[in-house]
C-alpha cells in the first residue's frame, strides 16, 4: 500500500507530517508499503488518531511527547515500539543521558525487569545510531 493523501482529513495529513518528522520518512513509507488487506486500515487509523489527533495537539512539544511515549512503552513492555520510539526520541532532541535517566527511573516505577529490557533495546538502538 502506498501513501495516498487524496480524500484524507486535515487531521490525517497533519498526523502523517508528524509521523514522518518523528519516525522518519523511510520508516513511515515502509509501514505503508508493508501494509496489506489486514493491516492497511490500522496504518490509516494510527496516522489519523495517534499522530494526527494526539501528537499534533498543542501543549506538549514532540520532545516531551517522546519522553512520555518511551516511558509508557517501557511500562507496557513493548520492545518493538520502544525501539521505534527511542529512535524518534533521539530525532526529537533527547540525549542518550536523558534516556538513560528515564530508563533508570522506570526501574523504580515499572520494575527492574522492564528497565533491563529497555536498556537492552536502547543499547542496540544507540549502537545503530552511533549515539
Amino acid at each position: 500500500m502506498e501513501i495516498d493523501e487524496n480524500g484524507k482529513s486535515d487531521t490525517w495529513r497533519k498526523g502523517l507530517q508528524a509521523r514522518r518528522k518523528v519516525l522518519g520518512d523511510e520508516y513511515v513509507a515502509k509501514a505503508f508499503r508493508d501494509a496489506d488487506d489486514l493491516t492497511a486500515d490500522l496504518q490509516e487509523y494510527i496516522t489519523e488518531h495517534a499522530w494526527g489527533a494526539s501528537w499534533t495537539r498543542p501543549g506538549l512539544d514532540h520532545r516531551s511527547r517522546s519522553l512520555i511515549t518511551v516511558a509508557m512503552t517501557i511500562a507496557l513492555n513493548r520492545p518493538h515500539e520502544l525501539e521505534i520510539h527511542l529512535r524518534g526520541a533521539i530525532r526529537n532532541g533527547l540525549t542518550r543521558d536523558e534516556l538513560k535517566e528515564l530508563m533508570l527511573h522506570t526501574a523504580v516505577y515499572c520494575g527492574a525487569p522492564a528497565a533491563l529490557d529497555a536498556f537492552r533495546v536502547a543499547r542496540k538502538v544507540f549502537a545503530e545510531l552511533g549515539v
